[in-house]
């Protein structure tokens, strides 16, 4: 029979050599043979329980319960609850990704962001913080009208085209307020008919929805909490009187 030693095992393993000795200490897995200098050896079906412990250890089991569970769960079991910790894993990385994309489109705007939106990246809820902009939404908008803005409204998360034009939008009323011109200037009529065709796109010809939607845009309190991107309060002013304009107009 072949024995294996305690370093031989770790590095088989990719683990620390303390970690083998743990687990031996601890009574978890014991190695077959000790020799007379008390060097652990361990053989393949040693190697093999250790093998099931990191595979526990990766679904977040804690040690205790591993000792429980170890010479009893089946390899179906075990491989279903990696599974189930691979997707968990999965999913908390897309919304981290996602809230990477959401600074990243957020600096187009700013140049420079708060060391605070960054927190979230290090391991906070953020599934929970979508929960509850979901439960949000479900207060404001009807189950058809979160449809249709979920389909249509872009997302800051998101990387596409649609983005890019409403940062633009912001981008070009922020220039108009720089310069000193109004809404009722040629800039800021072109402006709102450009948002008057994002608008339709977006809402569908939903005029009730749109007038609801902006609204909600135009408190930072609700806006916040719907988790909609925060918009100065005169880019949105600069905004709703331009649109203002060119309804007289019309």
């Amino acid at each position: 029979m072949n024995y294996f030693s305690s370093g031989e095992v770790a590095k088989k393993l990719g683990v620390s050599l303390r970690t083998v000795r743990y687990y031996d200490d601890i009574e978890l897995v014991e190695p077959t043979k000790k020799d007379d200098s008390g060097r652990r050896l361990y053989t393949a079906d040693d190697i093999l329980q250790l093998q099931k412990v990191m595979l526990l250890k990766e679904t977040a089991m804690p040690l205790k319960d591993i000792e429980k569970v170890l010479n009893h769960i089946t390899m179906e079991r075990i491989l279903l609850l990696h599974k189930e910790k691979l997707v968990g894993d999965l999913e908390r990385l897309n919304l981290s990704l996602n809230h990477t994309h959401s600074l990243l489109n957020m600096m187009k705007l700013e140049k420079d962001i708060q060391w605070e939106h960054l927190i979230p990246l290090l391991g906070e809820d953020l599934e929970g913080k979508r929960q509850q902009r979901g439960a949000e939404m479900e207060l404001v908008f009807s189950e058809e009208e979160q449809v249709v803005l979920q389909q249509n409204l872009p997302k800051l998360e998101d990387n596409p085209v649609e983005v890019g034009k409403w940062i633009n939008i912001i981008k070009r009323i922020e220039l108009c307020l720089a310069e000193g011109k109004k809404p009722g200037s040629e800039a800021g009529q072109l402006i709102a008919e450009d948002v008057m065709i994002l608008s339709e796109e977006t809402f569908k010809g939903d005029a009730e929805l749109a007038e609801k939607f902006w609204d909600v845009r135009k408190s930072e309190r609700a806006s916040s909490e719907l988790g909609f991107y925060p918009v100065r309060q005169e880019v949105l002013e600069f905004l709703e009187e331009a649109m203002k304009k060119i309804a007289v107009s019309s």
